[in-house]
Formats: structure tokens, C-alpha cells, sequence
């Protein structure tokens, strides 16, 4: 028996826990999947000493701030600079792995649509998994953030010339997610129209506001349920390699 869990904050809405106790259960595993809900990092060394612990997921806010707590990173999420798998060797080493863009890039490959232009709101972990999945893609993009140090462009700098070029809008940002459904990120929605796909990686709700607004201008939307899904996979993949 092995145990398994996720390290986040405020993380009861997680998708993880209920996706890979299912997943035990279906195929008569006998391992075990539990939330580490953490305020910070300080409690990683404590983390470190539980027995039997084989496998990590991350999420927000620590997918990049986990990296100094690692012993090694593989070659993708070293060029990602964000973790979201952590594997615990035999002989005590965690090695950090990056499969949000291995999620993201399945997850988009199935939605029928052809881009060349991309907004990616939000400039945290989950944004780099996304930039480093539209280069390999060739598909250009600007990273749109509250401040502008933190991307290419800010909120204000959002306009109709924008919207004509990007056909694809990303939002990374924790904006809309359960509890807190009624947020979303501060784009003029009344600019987007049919040629535009709405890509949100929250999946609680299924349909956030960000994605019922583009639905009101005729935007096509899809959530995050099914690029988290293919994410645990590929975890899975690693903790078992």
C-alpha cells in the first residue's frame, strides 16, 4: 500500500483526491490519496519523513514556490519552471515533473479549432505550463497580468485590435473557482464573438463565469475537467516508472 496526495492551499474543491480514490478503487489498489492543505511550506520537512508517501501532485499557489524544497527537477518542468508531480524516490530524493502541459495540449488538440494568436490571462505556475505548450505549438501569445512587470500586457491594454488577432483566450487565474464563482478576469467579453475559444483551466464550476460570459457573445468554451484528468494520468505514469 502506498499513499499519495496533493499539496495546495484551501484545496477541500480539489479535483485530485476524488479522481484518484476512484481510480484505487476501480482497480482494486489498496493505496491511499489524502489533501495536504498548507498555509506555507514550512511543513515540507515534516512531509518528508511520512512513510510509505510515494507520489505528490501541487497546486496553488505552490507550484513554483515548491521548487527549492526539491532535489531535482526533470528536463521539461526545469524549462516550465513550475512543478505540479512530485516523485519520492526509494532513497529519499523528490524529483519535481511538470503534466499540466501535457494536460492542456491533449485538452486543446481535441476542441477542432485552429490558432495563431493566444491570450494567456494570468502569469503564475499554471500560465508557464501553458507558454511553454503554445511555443512548442507555434502559436503566439501575450500574457496578460494585473501589473505590468508580471506579463506582456495588463487588463487596460485590452482592446478591439487585440481581440481581432487572438482567437484563443486562456485563463489561468483562480478567478471563478468555487467558492468564490462570481470573480472572473476583467476582459471586455462584449469585444469576443464566435471566432474565439475560451479555454478555462478552473473546472469547479463547470461553466464558470468567465465561460458564460463568452457563451453570451458566442464564444466556444471548454473547462479544465478534462486536461486535469489527462494530468493525473500522466502523473501516474511517473509515480510508477
Amino acid at each position: 500500500m502506498a499513499r499519495y496526495g496533493l499539496i495546495g492551499c484551501d484545496i477541500d474543491y480539489s479535483f485530485s483526491k476524488g479522481f484518484f480514490e476512484q481510480k484505487f478503487e476501480d482497480e482494486g489498489l489498496l493505496h491511499t490519496y489524502e489533501n495536504f492543505d498548507l498555509p506555507n511550506l514550512d511543513a515540507i520537512p515534516k512531509l518528508k519523513t511520512i512513510k510509505n508517501l510515494s507520489g505528490l501532485n501541487v497546486t496553488i499557489p505552490y507550484k513554483e514556490a515548491i521548487i527549492p524544497y526539491l532535489d531535482g527537477l526533470d528536463k521539461e518542468a526545469q524549462k516550465i519552471g513550475a512543478v505540479n508531480t512530485i516523485k519520492l524516490l526509494a532513497d529519499g530524493r523528490w524529483i519535481g515533473y511538470n503534466t499540466d502541459h501535457y494536460g492542456f495540449a491533449r485538452s486543446l488538440s481535441e476542441q477542432g479549432m485552429s490558432h495563431r494568436n493566444a491570450l494567456i490571462l494570468g502569469s503564475g505556475g499554471a500560465s508557464k505550463a501553458i507558454r511553454y505548450v503554445l511555443n512548442t505549438m507555434n502559436i503566439a501569445y501575450q500574457v496578460v497580468s494585473r501589473k505590468r512587470e508580471m506579463g506582456d500586457i495588463t487588463y487596460a491594454d485590452l482592446d478591439a485590435s487585440t481581440f481581432a488577432k487572438a482567437t484563443l483566450i486562456i485563463n489561468t487565474t483562480p478567478l471563478g473557482t468555487h467558492p468564490n464563482t462570481d470573480a472572473y478576469p476583467p476582459i471586455p467579453y462584449e469585444l469576443l464573438g464566435p471566432q474565439q475559444l475560451l479555454f478555462d483551466l478552473t473546472y469547479n464550476p463547470s461553466v464558470t463565469r468567465f465561460m458564460q460570459n463568452g457563451l453570451d457573445q458566442g464564444c466556444q468554451v471548454v473547462n479544465g475537467q478534462k486536461m486535469l484528468e489527462y494530468q493525473a494520468l500522466k502523473a501516474w505514469t511517473y509515480w510508477n516508472s
